[in-house]
């Protein structure tokens, strides 16, 4: 099974100063900043923020959890940044393919789009795993990485 779900995020801030802080490395540090205590902490594993880059975020508590993704995608054209999980829970869990596509989208001047998606995939015969796959974790970290930008005049 093939499927995806997304959500937008408006946020009071231009795209160039949201994308600043969406690209690349700046990401991780700025989640381990604001929402370390819900969402984990980040580590470079590889890479400068690039293609290719691995990143694994460990999930807050003694749970153990983790996840290791690859940026697959960066285009500052477009302000599109997409990963996909390499390692980890959603693996663990029976997901052939799990992205993340976040989108940044220019509504004027002073505000923008986030649209985030989680892309996934898995064996026909496993469609439990379909309740499992949610947005609200990159709602929350959109709309705290956009009050972040909005506060802060964010440097694009």
């Amino acid at each position: 099974m093939k499927d995806e779900l997304s959500e937008e995020t408006w946020v009071q801030a231009p795209a160039s100063a949201v994308w600043s802080a969406y690209r690349g490395l700046e990401l991780g540090r700025l989640v381990d900043k604001l929402l370390g205590h819900v969402v984990g902490n980040v580590e470079v594993i590889e890479g400068d923020g690039g293609v290719g880059t691995i990143v694994k975020l460990t999930f807050p508590g003694t749970s153990g959890g983790y996840m290791k993704e690859i940026f697959r995608i960066m285009d500052d054209e477009k302000r599109v940044k997409e990963t996909e999980i390499i390692e980890g829970v959603y693996i663990d869990l029976g997901f052939d393919v799990y992205r993340v596509r976040l989108e940044i989208i220019e509504k004027d001047a002073e505000s923008t789009i986030i649209r985030s998606t989680v892309m996934y995939e898995f064996d026909d015969t496993k469609t439990e795993l379909a309740s499992l796959v949610t947005v609200k974790p990159l709602q929350t970290m959109a709309e705290e990485i956009g009050k972040y930008v909005s506060e802060k005049k964010y440097d694009a």
